[in-house]
C-alpha cells in the first residue's frame, strides 16, 4: 500500500503543498516579524524621544523656577533675616509671608510646578499660599538625608507633607537645591520644587510597546521615578537595565529570555539633561500578537487547504490508481495462469474512460487471446504427447515379439515341444495384455504378472543358466496404478547383457515403497554394467525426452530409453531415474515414480 500509485500521488500532493505553503509562510512570517519589530522599535524610540523632549521641557521649568528663587533678592533677604537672632518674631513672620507670596507668584508662573517649599534646618519650612510651619519632621525624611549626605537632587514619586496640608494627596516628583551655596552639606536652607507625578505619567501612559507593553521612567541608577507599582522586572531584566544605565549608549534594544523560555525585548533611551532613562519591556508574544494571530489563521487555512488538496488528490488518483490497482492483481493471476480469476479482477468494460481504461481494455483482450492460445497449444501438445506415447508403446511390441519368436524357433529346432507350448501360452497371455492399447495406466499387479510371464519364457530359454528373482514388498499391488510395460524391457536388457558378459545371468527385480508418496522399481544384473558416458547420455535423453530421435533410433538400448522416455512423458518432474553399479557387479536400474491409487491421476501441472 505504501508504494502504490494512489499513495504516492497523495503523498506528492501533500509534500508539494506543505513544502511550498510552509516555505512561503515561514518566509513571510519572518519578514513580517522583522518589519514589525523594526517599525515598533523605531516607533517606540521616536515616542521616547518625544516624551524625552517633554521631560526636558518640564525640567527646564523646574530649573528656571529654581534659578529664579535661588537668585532672587527676596530669597537672600529672607535667608538673612531668619538667620538674625536679634530680629523679632513678628518681623520674621512678615518676612515669611513675603517669601510665601513670592513662592506663590513664582509657582503660578510655571504650569508644570505644583509647589515650591523652603526648608530651614532649624525646623522651619515656608511654602506657597502662606503655609508657614515650624516643625522638624522633614529632617528625618529619607529624601532630606539623601540630599545632604549623597547630593541626591531628585526625589522619586512620593507624597509630600506640604501637599497634604494643601489638601492634595497626589504623589509628586521633587527636585532639591541648596539656598545660598552649592554645597548641600553647608546649606542652611533647602529648596524643594514639586511636580505632580501625573504630569509625567499622563503622557507616558500614551506610549506602548506592542499591545500591553509599558514604558517606565527610571533615574540614573535605574530605579523608578514615578508611581508605577507594576515595575517588577525579573532578575535578568533588572541586570540588563543596570547595564544599560551604566553603559555609554544613549538608546538601544536588548533581546532577553525570561522565565519559562519566554523571549522578551528591552527598549531603552537615556534623557540628555539628567540621564534619566525610559525603559520598556515587551514579550515577543505581545509584540507580535497580531502577527501570531495571523499565523494561527494562516495555519488553520493551510490545514483546510491541505485537507482539500488531499481530497482532490484522492479524487484524481481514484480515477487513475483504482483501475491500475485492480489491474495489478489481475496481472499476478495471469502470471500464475489463472485467467478466469484475472478477468474477474479487471474493472468492468467501459467503466474507465481515459488512457487507463484503454490499457485495461487492451489487457482484457490480451488475456482472452492468450487464454485461447494457451488452450489451443495445450490441446495440441496433449494430442501430440498422446500420439508419441502410443508410438512408443507400439515400439515395444515388435521388439519383444521378435526376440520371443527367435526363442520359439530355437525350441522347435531343439524339439522341446513342452517348453514351446509353455512359451506359446505365456506369449499369448502377454500379447492379449499388450493389445489393450486404450489403457495407459494399469494396476501394478498386472504389470508384475506380465513381467512374470516374460520371466517364464526366459526360464524356458536359458534354463539353469538364468537366476531371475522377482520381489514385490507391497500389501495391495492391485490398488497401485502404474504405466504399462516398464519392467519387461528392463528385464530383457538385463538378461541380454548379462549373458553377453558370461555364461550365467543373475537378475534381481525388486518393487518396494520408498515412502507414502513414491514407489521404487529396481532391476539389477551381473552383466558388464553401463559405462559412465552411456549412463550420462541415457539420463540426458530421459531428461530431455527427445521423442523424435527415440522413435527413429536403431540403438541396442531402445528398451531402456523407451522406458525412461515414457516415464518422463507421463510423470514429468515427479519421475526420477538412477543408473548405478549393482552389488552383483553389473548394472542397477532404479525407477522412482509417484504412487497413484485407483482412479487417481498425476496432475497435469506437475508433468513435463
Amino acid at each position: 500500500m505504501l508504494y502504490s500509485l494512489k499513495s504516492r500521488l497523495i503523498a506528492s500532493f501533500i509534500v508539494l503543498f506543505v513544502l511550498s505553503f510552509g516555505a512561503m509562510s515561514v518566509v513571510l512570517f519572518n519578514e513580517a516579524r522583522s518589519v514589525i519589530r523594526s517599525y515598533i522599535e523605531s516607533s517606540a524610540l521616536e515616542k521616547m524621544t518625544e516624551y524625552g523632549s517633554y521631560i526636558e521641557m518640564v525640567q527646564a521649568q523646574i530649573y528656571d523656577i529654581s534659578s529664579l528663587v535661588f537668585n532672587s533678592d527676596i530669597t537672600r533677604s529672607w535667608d538673612k533675616a531668619v538667620s538674625r537672632p536679634d530680629l523679632s518674631e513678628g518681623e520674621k513672620m512678615l518676612r515669611h509671608l513675603e517669601m510665601s507670596d513670592f513662592l506663590t507668584r513664582a509657582t503660578n508662573s510655571y504650569s508644570s510646578v505644583s509647589s515650591v517649599t523652603l526648608y530651614r534646618q532649624q525646623g522651619l519650612w515656608v511654602g506657597v499660599e502662606d503655609r508657614i510651619v515650624e516643625e522638624d519632621d522633614f529632617l528625618r525624611a529619607s529624601w532630606f538625608g539623601d540630599f545632604i549626605a549623597r547630593r541626591e537632587h531628585w526625589v522619586p514619586s512620593h507624597v509630600d507633607p506640604v501637599e497634604l496640608r494643601g489638601g492634595s494627596a497626589e504623589p509628586v516628583v521633587s527636585m532639591l537645591m541648596p539656598i545660598g551655596t552649592f554645597q548641600p552639606a553647608l546649606a542652611r536652607t533647602v529648596m524643594k520644587v514639586n511636580v505632580s507625578a501625573d504630569y509625567f505619567l499622563e503622557p507616558l501612559g500614551r506610549i506602548h510597546l506592542g499591545e500591553s507593553g509599558t514604558i517606565y521612567l527610571l533615574d540614573k541608577q535605574g530605579l523608578p521615578l514615578l508611581s508605577q507599582s507594576n515595575y517588577r522586572p525579573a532578575a535578568d531584566m533588572a541586570v540588563a537595565v543596570q547595564r544599560a544605565a551604566g553603559g555609554a549608549q544613549r538608546e538601544g534594544v536588548v533581546d532577553l529570555t525570561g522565565e519559562g523560555g519566554v523571549k522578551e525585548i528591552l527598549v531603552y533611551k537615556k534623557l540628555a539633561r539628567t540621564n534619566w532613562m525610559l525603559v520598556g519591556f515587551v514579550s515577543e508574544t505581545d509584540l507580535y500578537g497580531s502577527l501570531f494571530r495571523l499565523r494561527d489563521t494562516v495555519a488553520v487555512l493551510a490545514l483546510l487547504l491541505l485537507l482539500l488538496s488531499i481530497g482532490v488528490a484522492i479524487w484524481l488518483s481514484h480515477g487513475i490508481s483504482r483501475p491500475l490497482s485492480r489491474l495489478v492483481p489481475a496481472m499476478r493471476h495471469v502470471q500464475r495462469g489463472d485467467f478466469e480469476e484475472a478477468r474477474l479482477r479487471l474493472p468492468p468494460a467501459g467503466s474507465v474512460r481515459n488512457e487507463v481504461g484503454l490499457v485495461t481494455a487492451t489487457f482484457r483482450n490480451m488475456v482472452d487471446r492468450l487464454r485461447q492460445h494457451i488452450k489451443t497449444e495445450f490441446e495440441l501438445k496433449l494430442m501430440r504427447q498422446q500420439a508419441e506415447y502410443k508410438a512408443l508403446l507400439m515400439q515395444i511390441n515388435p521388439h519383444f515379439l521378435f526376440n520371443t519368436l527367435e526363442l520359439m524357433s530355437s525350441l522347435a529346432m531343439q524339439r522341446r515341444a513342452d517348453d514351446n507350448v509353455q512359451v506359446i501360452e505365456s506369449l499369448g497371455r502377454m500379447l492379449r495384455f499388450s493389445l489393450r492399447m486404450s489403457d495407459d495406466l494399469i494396476p501394478l499387479a498386472d504389470e508384475l504378472a506380465y513381467a512374470r510371464e516374460y520371466a517364464a519364457i526366459l526360464t524356458v530359454r536359458f534354463g539353469d543358466r538364468l537366476d531371475l528373482t522377482m520381489t514385490a514388498e507391497l500389501p495391495e499391488p492391485r490398488r497401485i496404478m502404474i504405466i504399462k510395460f516398464i519392467l519387461q524391457p528392463l528385464i530383457e536388457n538385463a538378461v541380454k547383457y548379462s549373458f553377453g558378459a558370461g555364461a550365467e545371468a543373475t537378475v534381481c527385480v525388486r518393487v518396494v515403497r520408498v515412502d507414502e508418496r513414491r514407489l521404487s522399481l529396481t532391476v539389477e544384473d551381473n552383466g558388464p554394467g553401463v559405462p559412465g558416458e552411456l549412463r550420462e547420455r541415457l539420463l540426458q535423453q530421459a531428461a530431455e525426452a527427445r521423442l523424435d530421435d527415440l522413435l527413429v533410433s536403431r540403438s541396442r538400448q531402445i528398451g531402456l530409453g523407451n522406458v525412461l522416455s515414457r516415464c518422463r512423458l507421463y510423470y514429468g518432474a515427479l519421475f526420477e531415474a538412477r543408473i548405478e553399479t549393482s552389488a552383483l557387479g553389473g548394472a542397477r536400474i532404479e525407477l522412482i515414480v509417484p504412487i497413484q491409487e485407483v482412479n487417481a491421476d498425476v496432475p497435469r501441472i506437475d508433468r513435463g
